[in-house]
């Protein structure tokens, strides 16, 4: 703990519980919150973060693996995604009820995949509205089949299209939510991660929450552009961010700095894929060969990089 120098003969104590009161929500340093049945960390004043786990989505685990979480204002609070079940939905809700009693006005989604949207139901209210990516809905539409044949349990003993909760407002391209003293801009982007991409950043401590845009410690997944995701890369590092939420992993107080692994692999992705491609090689000998000197960096390489190398190969074949 810090030693602070005597102020004269006496000290003020009034004044001095104020300044550790303002010195304790400026640092950087997350303070972890317990629910019973849930790991919250307070990532800045009022930003509250449960990372997910490194697992298969074939693991009994597999509707906890995103990072989702909250932002509180002084009349509402946001939701950032709400985990790939029912259950994960309801945890998160019961840990923002012991935590505050600012009631929740918005769940925003940051994107089409399952992950970060099946909790959705746990927050289905008259008094809540979804917000999500211009493109969204339709995606979620499309995709509501796929739902429901390889996540029904997720979605409880009564699982239905009804269940699969879509967006209320869209963003097409900027929009800013007032929690109460608090200002949150959500920005629509381009096909990158995929096609239905949203980021929130928070005025007041600089939180930049990228959700999958950003990928750290597991393997990035992609679904959308590969071209159009480090092209928007390039451009989000331009912005002044203290602290960065990513979709997977631990939330990061560098940036740019915390994207170069995810960069590098992807960029790799690109130039040898190219390169297979322009010798004449074919999709079986790309996927066996590509990024493979990326093998020790990321989690769940083995199960997530062939895929990844196939979308690759599609994408730049006839570019």
């Amino acid at each position: 703990m810090k030693n602070f120098p005597a102020i004269g003969l006496s000290i003020n104590l009034t004044v001095l519980a104020a300044f550790l009161l303002f010195f304790h929500f400026s640092q950087c340093v997350a303070s972890d919150i317990e629910p019973a049945d849930f790991n919250l960390t307070e990532i800045s004043a009022g930003i509250f973060v449960h990372q997910g786990k490194h697992v298969d989505l074939e693991h009994p685990q597999h509707d906890d693996i995103a990072n989702i979480g909250f932002i509180v204002g002084q009349s509402c609070v946001a939701v950032i995604d709400t985990g790939g079940s029912i259950r994960v939905g309801t945890l998160l809700r019961e840990a923002i009820r012991r935590l505050t009693s600012v009631p929740v006005c918005y769940v925003v989604n940051t994107h089409v995949h399952y992950d970060h949207i099946l909790g959705n139901i746990a927050f289905k209210s008259d008094q809540i509205k979804f917000i999500g990516h211009a493109t969204l809905a339709e995606a979620m539409l499309a995709n509501r089949l796929f739902f429901l044949d390889n996540y029904a349990q997720n979605l409880g003993p009564d699982a239905s299209a009804e269940s699969i909760i879509g967006p209320d407002i869209v963003v097409e391209k900027t929009m800013q939510l007032d929690l109460g003293d608090r200002i949150l801009t959500l920005t629509a982007h381009q096909t990158a991660h995929s096609h239905t991409d949203l980021s929130v950043y928070d005025q007041n401590s600089q939180t930049l929450w990228l959700s999958d845009l950003l990928f750290v410690e597991r393997i990035p997944a992609l679904e959308g552009s590969l071209k159009g995701w480090l092209a928007l890369m390039d451009e989000l590092a331009a912005i002044k961010a203290r602290l960065v939420v990513p979709g997977h992993g631990p939330v990061s107080g560098k940036w740019p700095e915390s994207n170069i692994h995810q960069q590098r692999y992807l960029n790799l992705l690109l130039q040898q894929t190219r390169e297979m491609i322009a010798k004449g090689q074919f999709l079986e000998e790309a996927i066996e060969s590509v990024a493979d000197e990326e093998k020790q960096t990321w989690q769940l390489y083995e199960q997530h990089h062939k895929r990844n190398v196939t979308k690759a190969f599609l994408q730049l074949e006839w570019e």
